[in-house]
């Protein structure tokens, strides 16, 4: 059998300038510049579409059935069939790595299968409900204080200025009609505006306090008629939650109904930078089971968020 294309040099498509040995069945590594050439043979022509290694290779047997170039073709053939092995591999993993929007999946992580959690054993302290838990304690988390919740009043999920509140369970239709009412109400909210001086705050509070609980509500309405007259009955200096405060207490006359009482505390936060804390109180007058006296109770109950017997004379009057 005779080669289809005679060993020889011929162009090397991938080197201009340069001839590379075709050994009748595959390329070499031979390779030497076209200037160094020497006058040779007439040469059939180059094989067609053949160049350096990294082109395909002719599939040319001598008549012994053996590629010609003996074990370094099979090297070459062994080796790029590994490559195109191993491209189709990592090929493969790519696109099994991906889901149907083409974005990579995340690794498979292999993890130990967690040990198991044993419930902690219920102890008497741990049965005890925590503060916001507590039915007889309001807690304003923002401000950091507690207020004891009087036996009938209730703990609202939320009210229309959405401050912390207590209030009597119990509503009734408002004097002024419109709306209905309830016969006790303790908020508590952050003072705003800067001002720090208790005694300031506590007296500019009275009034706002006043008309939202007798004047007009949120809403506009005059739920008792409006405020026809009112009457200090306290203004002094206390001591609530262990920091120095100041209290106005009015009784207010309404054009409706028999009016109430309202109350403004201030005093120092005992968290943050101890921005003043404001507690507003609104009684309805000649409410059995509702004594003015309750405010005072109240007003001593007042703790710092965490303490459950602040020392110091909470609630105390340290005026005249």
């Amino acid at each position: 059998m005779s080669y289809a294309t005679p060993p020889g040099w011929y162009p090397d498509t991938g080197a201009p300038g340069h001839e590379r040995w075709w050994d009748g069945t595959a390329w070499t590594v031979h390779t030497r510049p076209l200037a160094a050439a020497h006058a040779a043979p007439e040469q059939s022509p180059a094989p067609a579409a053949f160049g350096p290694p990294s082109l395909p290779l002719p599939h040319q047997r001598d008549p012994r059935g053996e590629a010609a170039g003996g074990s370094r073709t099979k090297v070459l053939a062994i080796t790029l069939s590994g490559v195109l092995v191993l491209g189709a591999a990592v090929a493969g993993a790519v696109l099994l790595g991906r889901d149907e929007g083409g974005t990579p999946a995340a690794p498979t992580t292999t993890t130990s299968p967690p040990a198991p959690v044993t419930a902690p054993t219920a102890t008497a302290s741990s049965a005890e409900p925590a503060p916001e838990e507590d039915p007889t304690v309001l807690v304003d988390q923002l401000n950091g204080i507690t207020l004891p919740v009087p036996k009938g009043w209730e703990k609202p999920e939320s009210t229309s200025d959405d401050a912390p509140t207590i209030r009597t369970e119990q509503s009734y239709d408002c004097p002024g009609g419109a709306s209905f009412c309830y016969h006790g109400t303790v908020s508590t909210r952050t003072a705003r505006g800067g001002e720090t001086d208790a005694r300031t705050l506590a007296e500019a509070d009275i009034v706002t306090a006043a008309d939202r609980a007798y004047e007009e509500d949120n809403l506009g309405r005059r739920t008792h008629g409006g405020i026809t007259s009112h009457k200090v009955l306290k203004a002094q200096e206390l001591t609530v939650a262990g920091r120095t405060g100041y209290l106005v207490r009015w009784q207010v006359a309404t054009g409706k109904g028999p009016g109430g009482y309202v109350q403004s505390l201030a005093f120092p936060s005992s968290v943050g930078t101890g921005t003043p804390v404001l507690v507003r109180f609104a009684f309805d007058a000649e409410v059995p089971g509702l004594p003015l006296s309750l405010m005072d109770t109240i007003t001593r109950g007042i703790r710092p968020l965490g303490d459950s017997a602040t020392s110091g004379g909470v609630g105390a009057s340290i005026g005249p």
